[in-house]
């Protein structure tokens, strides 16, 4: 039993290290790919960050055929084609890697045949210019650094997507292996330090019979070394420092050390105050601390700052009223709580998935109001969206016998 669990432990480390696998901008005295420093790749970043994905990936489409043989050039636009899809799928919220659910549940997306193969072909065409790179030069830290993070994207996306954790587990290794040898060749590329540093990391959090017997493979991890490489990045990366501190923020929620984490969150906020998933993150954070009335208030401030026009490039308002549902719920406000959850379960980007926790979770708190008749219609518009899911197995057990919550 306890190989199993740290089985499924160890499959969730992957998906933290997969997630993480990825850059972002700005600081100097460092060593980096000299393509980083350009000001057009940071602006392109700039669009990023504010999930202006449709911006920066036109930006990045030009720096590309600007520099057609350069590797770098590529995982641009590979990072932000791969971004855009998964915020499209909503595999952004961090809250499905706050826990073990997203790995034990049923999670189903709907992949697009279209960008999956976009995102691979990106991905063999960076690695490809990278290997021509190094077959001149074996130890050319630059083409490294590339190759590695175009393996580690990949990785992401078949992680994340099409759930291949054994394939993506060996590519995000390799990649792994070369932004290490990049640190080997040169200390101060600090940017390498996210990969490497979230691998110490996650096979350091692993539960110490998992970790020995991976040891026998010669996999070693240290929580204190991959946190102190992740303080690196965040400090001093030139395309890595809001990754190193996304994963920072990520690994503390997974530790309840909800109060670090949200001051990671606030500044991420501060720095890019149009980034939705940056707010609801806060907000998420807030809710999870048991600091239900703030929640609330950050919720609510998300809502109507996406009323005011272009402020928000990107939005996925069903999550925001997810979490203030839960929120509210939380306070006993149970009609407040009832309008969150139905709000969530129609926006046009609700994902089949989230209606269904959506309606269910409608349901049981008109059941805490002791509404049988509306619970009972909350129920059945979940199993008619999915009898055989997971909601629709609760919303079968809740019409015969009335939640009383738990």
């Amino acid at each position: 039993m306890m190989f199993f669990r740290s089985c499924s432990l160890w499959k969730a480390a992957v998906c933290l290290f997969l997630l993480c696998g990825t850059v972002s901008v700005y600081a100097d005295a460092v060593d980096t790919y000299p393509l980083n420093r350009d000001p057009q790749v940071r602006e392109a970043f700039d669009r990023f960050y504010i999930m202006d994905y449709d911006g920066a990936i036109s930006r990045f489409e030009k720096i590309q055929r600007e520099h057609p043989n350069d590797p770098i050039a590529t995982d641009y636009l590979l990072y932000a084609t791969l971004f855009k899809e998964l915020f499209r799928l909503d595999l952004l919220d961090t809250t499905f890697y706050a826990n073990d659910g997203f790995l034990t549940g049923k999670h189903t997306v709907v992949e697009d045949p279209k960008v999956r193969d976009q995102i691979k072909s990106l991905a063999n065409e960076a690695i490809g210019q990278a290997n021509a790179q190094l077959k001149s030069n074996q130890n050319d830290a630059n083409a490294l650094f590339a190759r590695g993070w175009a393996k580690s994207l990949e990785a992401t996306y078949m992680a994340m997507v099409e759930r291949s954790f054994g394939p993506a587990l060996h590519l995000a290794l390799s990649g792994r292996n070369d932004h290490n040898r990049v640190l080997q060749l040169d200390p101060n590329y600090v940017d390498a330090k996210l990969v490497v540093g979230v691998y110490e990391y996650v096979v350091g959090a692993l539960p110490l019979p998992f970790k020995i017997l991976i040891g026998f493979a010669g996999i070693y991890g240290s929580k204190a070394t991959g946190m102190e490489m992740l303080h690196d990045a965040a400090a001093r990366g030139v395309i890595s420092t809001v990754e190193a501190r996304t994963c920072m923020m990520l690994f503390l929620r997974r530790e309840a050390k909800y109060q670090a984490a949200t001051q990671i969150a606030q500044s991420l906020v501060t720095q890019y105050p149009r980034d939705f998933l940056f707010r609801l993150e806060v907000a998420n954070l807030q809710k999870d601390a048991g600091q239900g009335l703030t929640a609330i208030a950050s919720y609510r401030e998300i809502v109507d700052l996406s009323k005011k026009n272009g402020y928000f490039p990107a939005t996925h308002l069903e999550l925001v009223y997810f979490g203030l549902g839960d929120s509210l719920r939380g306070q006993k406000m149970y009609a407040d709580a009832v309008d969150a959850y139905r709000n969530g379960a129609f926006q046009p980007t609700t994902s089949p998935e989230l209606k269904r926790r959506c309606l269910l979770a409608a349901g049981e708190v008109y059941d805490l109001m002791h509404d049988r008749a509306k619970a009972k219609e909350q129920y059945q518009a979940v199993m008619a969206l999915g009898s055989d899911t997971v909601q629709g197995q609760q919303a079968q057990k809740y019409m015969k016998t009335a939640y009383a919550g738990h």
